[in-house]
């Protein structure tokens, strides 16, 4: 979920178009249903096409190819981001889409470069890691440094008299893990007795390294200073007492000992649909095929957590580099400091800050020939962190949004009601390119009838949630009926089901959707299939190409763009009749404005 970040130039895109327009030549084949025969409920000819169009001639490959290889992640204020951004707008235009820009403000800018970290000392040995994003660079010359600990200290007085020790130095910001293999090995092959003394061990070290957040002068280590999601305030008084750099570990770890979350650890994605996520509160007892399918399904194994896998986020540093380790290498140097064996280790890393660069949407438009000011959105935030490519969060949602703009051009080129694709940017940053367009263009807030937001992975679309209004129920209910058997037989693999009955409730979570619910608009968001996203993908330096799913991104673009012809011919159009509860609260005036610079997240 993207709350996210000029010399890599568009021209990428410009060169890359082309190659993409001859669409039908590379025809991907149709995944397959099972045992479930593809029946449709209505002769409905525009939904059959949808079908064939989205199943039988997908973009998808080539899409992903472009944007996750060529192009890669698509951090706020970064080369990459704009690049992926005109890329979007030829290849919209391409289509016959009209496509723009849709400024709104200004991010910090930041360019990634190559870097490396590398022990030296007590042996040689080049370590698996990067720099955070927004990390100053070492200026063309390597930095080489005593690796230490952060000791855990009484109160931020002792911190501060502490500080003399660290210059020169790089230090060691996070825990290290007792062990670096995910709990379920754990659960699988340890004896009772070595399983309980992991769990202890587990426990002591998040104990240890906990931030006491009753008392902000004991905050971190009692240093006084948070780390945010990356160095925080802590790495600005670092870099100010003359730290050479520092390294942190955020592991995907968990299920060990209490199981809660700590400082430096990974943490899962929220809102409904996302990977380990809580659903909207409410009455959630819902309807649809899948929710039979699940209950068939057999019981996920005990554990979690993936290997060699970091989340990687940011630095708000503008001297000393930050770099993270996987939890392997990091703990190697760990254990090297705390021994007292002076672990030397090496940062070469080229970076450069940018200053505010502009902060703008890539919206999509395919004009209403009946009703050009009510609007159906398909929305899918466009901007990642950088550390991988961004291919599951969110560049499987940005494509099922184009494939799905592509289908209805073909198919359905002149809708009752305009139909828009917003890319957001900044969303990993505070849902701020979302929040930004609904405090700009509150002529689409008063004519929306219906958002649908994806962003929680590359699995198959299995559940539609909805938040704040009582007559999302009955029009969605109406739109599923249309759909094909692929989607709604109990037995098909490929089921979807919502989670609510006729009136939904609840706050929908931390994603896009949520800023659109909050203004009272009907917004519904697109639960995925799993496919380990929170173990492996979500923030990570594992979130590639290779990890796409593409028989179910061609169910989920097909799947939208059949939802957004729906939505657009429905004859009614959806009041804005509060569900009971308490959430939102005073809409829309507790929905917050979009910050127009940079806004730190300490």
């Amino acid at each position: 979920m993207r709350i996210s970040r000029l010399v890599r130039t568009s021209l990428i895109g410009a060169l890359l178009v082309p190659a993409l327009v001859l669409e039908a030549q590379q025809a991907a084949p149709a995944p397959v249903s099972g045992r479930v025969p593809l029946t449709f409920p209505t002769d409905d000819p525009v939904i059959k096409r949808i079908w064939s169009v989205g199943m039988d001639s997908s973009m998808t490959e080539r899409l992903a190819q472009v944007l996750f290889d060529s192009i890669g992640p698509r951090l706020t204020g970064s080369p990459g981001f704009a690049s992926a951004s005109d890329w979007v707008v030829s290849q919209y235009k391409a289509w016959g889409i009209e496509a723009r820009r849709d400024a709104y403000g200004t991010w910090r800018g930041w360019r990634r470069g190559l870097s490396h970290v590398d022990l030296v000392g007590p042996r040689v040995r080049s370590l698996e890691g990067t720099m955070l994003a927004w990390s100053p660079g070492t200026k063309g010359k390597a930095v080489t440094a005593e690796a230490i600990v952060l000791p855990r200290f009484k109160d931020s007085t002792e911190f501060v008299k502490w500080l003399p020790k660290a210059r020169g130095k790089i230090v060691l910001l996070s825990p290290s893990w007792p062990t670096c293999r995910p709990s379920e090995d754990w659960f699988r092959f340890a004896t009772p007795a070595s399983k309980a003394r992991m769990d202890s061990l587990v426990t002591t070290m998040q104990a240890e390294w906990a931030s006491d957040t009753r008392d902000s002068t004991r905050l971190y280590r009692g240093t006084g200073r948070s780390m945010g999601l990356g160095t925080g305030t802590l790495g600005l008084r670092l870099e100010q007492a003359g730290v050479a750099g520092m390294i942190t570990s955020r592991n995907k770890l968990s299920g060990f000992g209490t199981g809660g979350g700590f400082p430096g650890g990974g943490r899962g994605p929220g809102g409904p649909g996302g990977a380990g996520a809580a659903a909207p509160a409410g009455n959630m007892s819902g309807g649809g095929a899948a929710a039979a399918m699940r209950a068939l399904a057999p019981a996920a194994p005990q554990g979690t957590g993936g290997w060699g896998v970091i989340e990687i986020f940011e630095t708000y540093n503008t001297v000393a580099p930050a770099m993270t380790l996987t939890c392997e290498d990091y703990s190697l140097v760990y254990r090297l400091a705390e021994n007292g064996q002076k672990p030397m280790v090496r940062i070469d890393a080229d970076a450069d800050l940018l200053g505010e660069v502009p902060a703008f949407n890539t919206i999509a438009t395919i004009r209403g020939r009946e009703k050009p000011d009510e609007y159906v959105i398909l929305s899918a935030h466009f901007d990642s962190w950088d550390g991988s490519s961004g291919a599951t969060d969110n560049g499987t949602g940005t494509l099922m949004a184009m494939e799905a703009m592509r289908i209805l051009k073909k198919v359905y080129p002149n809708p009752r009601r305009t139909i828009i694709v917003g890319h957001w940017a900044s969303e990993e940053q505070g849902l701020n390119g979302s929040r930004a367009f609904a405090n700009d263009h509150p002529e689409v807030m008063r004519g929306l009838q219906a958002l649908f937001n994806q962003d929680n992975g590359t699995g198959r679309v299995q559940s539609l949630s909805a938040a704040g209004l009582t007559n999302i129920g009955p029009h969605l209910r109406d739109w599923y009926a249309k759909l094909p058997s692929f989607y709604t037989d109990s037995m098909s693999a490929n089921a979807v089901s919502w989670s609510f009955r006729d009136t939904p409730t609840g706050n929908p979570g931390g994603t896009d959707g949520a800023v659109f619910a909050c203004y009272a608009t009907p917004s519904v968001g697109m639960g995925a299939v799993g496919w380990n996203y929170n173990s492996y993908t979500w923030h990570t330096n594992r979130d590639t190409y290779d990890k796409v799913v593409f028989d179910d991104l061609r169910h989920n673009a097909t799947l939208a763009a059949m939802m957004a012809y729906l939505a657009s011919e429905d004859p009614t159009f959806i009041d804005r009749t509060k569900s009971p509860g308490t959430w939102p609260a005073d809409w829309p005036a507790n929905c917050g404005n979009a910050p127009r610079r940079t806004n730190p997240r300490f």
